[in-house]
Order: structure tokens, then C-alpha cells, then sequence
């Protein structure tokens, strides 16, 4: 069957329903229709006669009224399924609405048709629960989409919709756009709103869209950024971001080009393509190359405690009664934080941000742009919970259940010794990069933004044996226009492909 949805970007099919060429009706049943024959399994929750319903009386005098959209299942739907993409929430229904959601929905005019799917608990780079199983890259069927935004981009990529919403916490938004070929942008922290229940630890993660364009990044801004009482982390915003695309001047600016920024090891060819991509972008701009050295510290463990504290709050007596119904890393991970999270753990932990945060400050002192990678390869096996396939240590734990069980019992046993020998948590976390190097090598490239928050953006510039390949670019706190606008002059002068080939 045809796929008959529409191939550009959401904003472009406002433009479409005000000039009468489609009706937002007729494009919702084109999406139910290309879900329904799709076989990358993005969508985990479908709601298609509410989704008939509204787009028939959509009001398409809005941003993106009428336009069909997927919401990440992190993010609550009042009446709809609330799992968090994990077992342990499969029959768990939302009471509330997402704040961030809300105002998509109720100021921009977008229809919402189901949710899009994500690592459980948005805690791994790759969308593989034992929920809803393995979601493929529509670019190349048996390759990951990444995580955890990763229903978001396969289903925006795949031509399934032109609008679907997603989070960055430690680099889920840009993470999935890279390995799809789409443009990610994570803004300043607080740029967006966590409300309700924002929760105040570790102040990582800011929501957006997965997208085909830069305007329709700034009009999503327009319509969903901006003050949140229920968040008290949230920014101003004038609601001018679209009005602005263009806007800004670059000529003298400085710019350092690290593509392996904080020293994650890339694949054959990556560097090369982000140094020849980088280079065309410096003479476009008129932007002035520097070298620098950048080298914060290796925070993956650390993030991983801080993410989890919270996490045992929700699970409540679910842990660990329930912890065989958990992805293996996630609940390896919780015993992880169980055992070697204490009171000195977690001041080394601040003390380590606090590293991070200044070697960033000193970096931006000195320019005003950092160009990197946005993954360390392109989209690697889809069954992987990591990009190097070598095995380590915690591919041992998976599979062997003695193995697996013993090591439980080693975990409580630190908890209790670290209980009374607080330095010995940290000595096992200083050399956990060690045991499982990917896991702690996963997201360095775009995990510093979230620790730090300054806005990054993916910029999709190219291919490795026809996978997408993302660059990066970071800037200081507040400059989020500025990154729309250096995405603007790559979209203008080296137009990425919308989505990925489809019938």
C-alpha cells in the first residue's frame, strides 16, 4: 500500500489545510493508515476514533492545527495509557495532563493519535522494552533508532507523521534524530516545561519535537515555551522564535571544532565527515576557527545515580519485588545506585557536575560554538542496547543467571559493607567506565549539554554507508535562536533529505 501521508514538514501542512489542497480528516486517515502497514513498531498506544474526531473539527487557524501527532509515552495523557514504556505501568492509566502536552494540543491545535514509543523510564539511548519490544530505523530495517525519543524520530522519519513530541535528558531528543537523519534540538534547561510533578533532580531533561525543519522547532517554541508556575525551572519566552529565524549574526565568531568531544571514541569516517561538514559551515557564517582543549569529566555513572534516586520514588514496593519485568540494564542500574549511593557518593557526584560546569565555562570564554558528533557512529543492530558490540561485562551479567543472581547478591553486600566505609562506593564508580565502557560511553557526546544546561542541536549533514549522520553544535545558556539559525544555513545551503525512503 502507498504511503499517502504528508512528506513535509508539520508547518508546511498547516499551510496545506488553510489552502484547502487536504483536509486535516483526510491527512489523519493517511497516518492511521501508514501506522497500520508500518512494520518499525513506533507507535505503542493508538486512539484513532478520538483522533477522526477532533481533526475533523480541528481549528486550522492554529500553529499546527490539524496536524497529527504522536506524544512520547513519557509523557502523560489525561485517559490515556501511562506505562512509561515498562511492565511494571502496563495497566496504569494517566490522571493529568502533560503541561508541555497541553499546550500543543490546546494552544498550537495539534491532534494527538497515540503514543510514540522509548527506552522504559527513558533510560537507555535505544527504544527496546519488554513492553513493547524492538523499534527499527526506517532508513534501514534491523538498525536502532536509538533512545529515548526513539518511537518519536522513526515514526517522523518513516513518514508515519510530521509532528511527534520527545524529551532530552541526556541527549534523547538529539540522540534518535542523529541516528534517523532528523533535526534535534534540546534548548537551555527550562526552555520547555516538566509540569506537572517536575521533578527538582538532577535538572537534566528538557522536551521538544523530532523534526523535519528549523520552523517547525521555533513554532513549536512559540506555542509550548515559556513560564510554567508548576515548574519553577522555566524561562521566559517572547513567542517570537519563528518571527526571528535568520536573525542572528555570526561573522567573527569563534568556533571549536571537537568532533570525539569529551573523548568518546568514533567510528571509521564520522570525524572526517564532522570536520568537512564543519569546515563548510565556518565559511558560510563567516565564523573564526579556534583550537581548544575541552575535557570534562566522564559523568554517565554519576547521571545514572542521580536519574535513579527519583526513579525508586515512583516504583514505591514494585522494587525490586518486580525487577525480573525490568529491561536488564535498568534494573542492573538500580541495583547499582542502591548499593553505592550514599551520602558521599552523591557530594562526589556535585562535585564532579561542578567540574563539568566550569571546564564548559571556560570553554565557552573562549568560543562562542563547539561542533562535535552527535553519536559515535551511525545506527548500529536494532537488538543492541549499545553501539560498540564488543562484549563487556554487563553482557556476561544478561546472560548468564547464576552469573546474574550472584552479582545481586555481591550489590546488597556493598550496600551494607558501604554503609559503614563510605569511600568504597566511589572507588567502584571511578572504575565502572571499566567494567561496562559502553554503558558509560553511551551519550557522553551529549550528555555534558543536559549536565551543564546549555542548548545542542543534531543537524543532519550526511551519511555512512546510507545511515544518517547527526552534527552537533553547542552553545552558551540562552543562545537557543542562535542554533536554530546555524541550523537554518545548513537546511538552506545543504538541504537534508525529510525522511527516509518509503514506498
Amino acid at each position: 500500500m502507498t504511503n499517502k501521508t504528508w512528506k513535509g514538514d508539520a508547518s508546511s501542512l498547516v499551510d496545506a489545510f488553510r489552502k484547502k489542497e487536504i483536509s486535516p480528516y483526510e491527512e489523519m486517515q493517511h497516518s492511521i493508515d501508514a501506522i497500520e502497514n508500518s512494520k518499525i513498531n513506533s507507535v505503542s498506544f493508538k486512539d484513532y476514533d478520538l483522533a477522526l474526531k477532533e481533526a475533523k473539527d480541528a481549528d486550522i487557524t492554529k500553529p499546527f492545527g490539524g496536524v497529527p501527532a504522536l506524544i512520547k509515552e513519557l509523557e502523560p495523557v489525561k485517559g490515556w495509557p501511562y506505562t512509561e514504556g515498562s511492565l511494571l505501568f502496563k495497566d496504569r492509566i494517566a490522571d493529568h495532563t502533560m503541561h508541555a502536552v497541553g499546550r500543543l494540543i490546546d494552544k498550537g491545535g495539534a491532534v494527538p493519535l497515540g503514543l510514540s514509543t522509548s527506552s522504559e523510564f527513558g533510560g537507555l539511548n535505544v527504544s527496546i522494552t519488554k513492553l513493547n519490544g524492538i523499534t527499527q530505523n526506517p532508513w534501514k530495517y534491523g538498525r536502532t533508532v536509538g533512545g529515548s525519543s526513539g518511537g518519536a524520530a522513526a515514526s517522523v522519519s518513516g513518514a508515519l507523521v510530521s509532528l511527534a513530541t520527545g524529551s532530552d535528558g541526556g541527549g534523547s531528543i538529539r540522540i534518535p534524530a542523529g541516528y534517523c537523519g532528523l533535526l534535534g534540538m534540546k534548548g537551555t534547561f527550562g526552555r520547555v516545561t516538566r509540569g506537572p510533578h517536575a521533578y527538582m533532580k538532577p535538572n537534566t531533561v528538557v522536551g521538544g519535537i523530532l523534526s523535519r525543519s528549523v520552523r517547525d522547532v521555533a513554532r513549536y517554541y512559540d506555542v509550548v515555551a515559556g513560564v510554567d508556575p508548576w515548574d519553577p525551572s522555566t524561562l521566559e519566552s517572547d513567542g517570537k522564535w519563528e518571527a526571528n529565524l535568520g536573525k542572528s549574526t555570526f561573522k567573527g565568531k569563534k568556533v571549536a571544532v571537537i568532533p570525539n568531544l569529551c573523548g568518546v571514541t568514533l567510528e571509521d569516517g564520522v570525524a572526517e565527515l564532522i570536520h568537512q561538514q564543519a569546515e563548510l559551515l565556518i565559511k558560510d557564517l563567516g565564523l573564526v576557527k579556534v583550537d581548544i582543549n575541552v575535557k570534562p569529566p566522564n559523568l554517565a555513572a554519576y547521571w545514572m545515580m542521580e536519574n535513579l534516586v527519583t526513579l525508586i520514588g515512583e516504583l514505591g514496593n514494585l522494587w525490586p519485588r518486580r525487577a525480573k519485568d525490568m529491561t536488564d540494564e535498568v534494573a542492573m542500574g538500580l541495583l547499582l545506585a542502591q548499593a553505592f549511593y550514599n551520602l558521599k557518593s552523591a557530594s562526589l557526584a556535585e562535585m564532579r557536575r561542578i567540574e563539568a560546569n566550569e571546564e564548559m565555562a571556560r570553554a565557552f570564554e573562549e568560543v562562542d560554538y563547539i561542533i562535535a558528533a552527535t553519536n559515535p557512529g551511525p545506527a548500529f543492530p536494532a537488538e543492541s542496547t549499545k553501539s560498540n558490540q564488543k562484549r563487556d561485562l554487563l553482557d556476561i551479567l544478561k546472560e548468564n543467571t547464576v552469573i546474574k543472581n550472584a552479582s545481586k547478591s555481591v550489590l546488597y553486600g556493598a550496600r551494607v559493607i558501604s554503609s559503614f566505609n563510605q569511600k568504597l562506593p566511589i572507588a567502584i564508580l571511578d572504575q565502572a567506565a571499566n567494567w561496562f565502557p559502553e554503558m558509560m560511553e553511551m551519550g557522553a557526546l551529549t550528555m555534558i549539554s543536559n549536565v551543564y544546561g546549555n542548548p545542542a542541536i543534531s543537524i543532519p549533514v550526511g551519511s555512512i554507508d546510507s545511515l544518517p549522520v547527526g552534527m552537533q553544535v553547542l552553545a552558551p545558556h540562552h543562545r537557543d535562536s542562535e542554533l536554530l539559525d546555524i541550523a537554518l544555513e545548513v537546511e538552506r545551503n545543504r538541504p537534508w533529505p525529510l525522511h527516509a525512503p518509503v514506498d
